[in-house]
């Protein structure tokens, strides 16, 4: 897989292929991404595609279809296979067309029609590619792999039109996942836009999953951000989290940034990684830090964000341990505007307040609270956010997070909702009320929660 990425690099080109044949189980793979992918995004789209892997093996044949890119091994030689009945595939929206179908219906017949059959005669650098629309009312997307050829590309593409035509039809959106294709219709304009649909098969039963993720509009280069932190001199170190190390820089813009030093260790790290690309490049709020972009061609991967002048709120409420400094005493209409912030800024995430997402954050705590100059709050550290549809109730899912911090109930059954950062919240507020960490040692109590309830229980002042 490294092979596949250095040729997308050093090529400069969104098609590769790599087979070794002369070990006990042979090994081909494949990577196209789509012509209207830079060459940026492109890297992106097979880094996040290569982080599913894992879920495909043992299995000697997977394939890894996004709206960006597709990515697939094998044990033989695959490369000019078109299509493949036993295995290739469509997914359909959920919602039916609102209003004229027929219309619609019409628009995206015409669409797929003009898209299948210009794509089928523009072999270029990027395979075979084509993009329609019909009356603003339908858009469709066509990809070819540059090794199925044009024969190989017509045939595909026709099975695909065939299929999304036939069987997604009136519904608002329509793929088709051949061997050699991709297809896709849907009533708004998609390509050149973030959200990306991942769907992995593998050939023993592995099933499917989806996720969402966003290109970012700007991608910086390694070189930039090394430069503008001093080549990550420790001098720039502004604190050290789970996951890497942040430190300050400054663009040659002048403008001051936060960069997030990241280094894989793990497959969990590389999935927080393009969490916190996929679900909080396009969210703004005045209590959410901003992402700015992210870097990952360099030796390893880089988030950058807004700076943030005062740091975290921990080091105001509890000290900075590392340079034992003298804690700065927030007045009680500072902690109460912290409150208020952090307050604002999870309803945002969770779906208030106007927000275009529903987002469970998972790890509020006073640390992952930044403080800008006039001591406003912004909730920082997005890498294990999840993802949490309108249509559901809860999220099953596996523990994460901070011990102190978590829901009880969190804990016991692993079912996600908003409920466990609401019960982070309020430990939060606790801390940033009686100055002392959640963990402290109190009298005969083990932790501040476990001291706080029997003065809740009597009405007594928690001070």
């Amino acid at each position: 897989m490294d092979a596949l990425s250095s040729q997308l690099i050093n090529n400069k080109q969104k098609f590769a292929t790599y087979h070794l044949n002369n070990s006990a189980i042979p090994f081909y793979a494949l990577i196209q991404c789509h012509a209207d992918l830079s060459q940026t995004d492109c890297l992106l789209c097979y880094a996040a595609a290569r982080t599913k892997l894992p879920r495909c093996l043992p299995a000697v044949s997977a394939r890894i279809y996004l709206d960006g890119c597709f990515l697939r091994y094998e044990n033989y030689s695959f490369y000019t296979e078109s299509v493949s009945p036993a295995i290739d595939n469509f997914t359909c929206g959920s919602a039916a067309a609102a209003g004229a179908e027929f219309e619609f219906a019409e628009s995206v017949k015409y669409a797929v029609a003009n898209v299948t059959r210009n794509a089928a005669a523009s072999e270029g650098v990027s395979g075979f590619f084509g993009v329609a629309e019909v009356g603003g009312r339908a858009y469709a997307l066509a990809q070819c792999w540059e090794s199925v050829g044009r024969d190989g590309c017509r045939e595909c593409l026709g099975k695909a039109a065939a299929v999304v035509v036939g069987r997604c039809l009136p519904r608002r959106e329509g793929r088709a996942l051949n061997a050699g294709c991709y297809l896709k219709y849907s009533d708004h304009k998609f390509y050149g836009e973030g959200d990306l649909l991942e769907i992995v098969t593998a050939r023993r039963n592995l099933g499917k999953v989806s996720i969402s993720f966003n290109r970012l509009s700007m991608n910086f280069k390694y070189e930039t951000l090394e430069k503008a932190t001093d080549y990550f001199n420790l001098s720039k170190k502004l604190g050290q989290g789970g996951a890497g190390t942040v430190f300050i820089g400054s663009l040659p813009n002048n403008q001051t940034v936060a960069v997030k030093r990241l280094i894989f260790n793990t497959s969990q790290w590389v999935e927080e990684f393009f969490n916190e690309v996929n679900l909080i490049s396009g969210i703004q709020h005045k209590n959410l830090v901003k992402l700015l972009g992210c870097s990952i061609e360099g030796p390893e991967s880089l988030l950058v964000y807004e700076y943030v002048p005062n740091k975290s709120l921990d080091q105001f409420l509890f000290g900075n341990v590392e340079k034992t400094s003298k804690v700065v005493t927030l007045s009680w209409k500072q902690r109460l505007n912290v409150v208020v912030g952090a307050a604002e800024g999870l309803a945002y995430l969770h779906g208030e307040r106007g927000s275009p997402v529903r987002i469970i954050h998972r790890d509020i705590k006073s640390s992952n609270v930044l403080l800008d100059e006039d001591f406003n709050a912004k909730i920082a550290d997005f890498g294990l956010v999840r993802h949490f549809g309108a249509d559901k109730s809860h999220l099953s899912t596996g523990i994460a997070g901070t011990i102190g911090y978590m829901a009880p109930e969190y804990l016991v059954r692993g079912q996600l909702t908003e409920k466990a950062d609401v019960y982070s919240f309020g430990v939060l507020v606790l801390e940033i009320v009686s100055g002392k960490r959640c963990n402290a040692v109190i009298g005969e109590s083990n932790s501040l929660l476990q001291a706080v309830w029997p003065l809740i229980n009597l009405s007594s002042a928690i001070l």
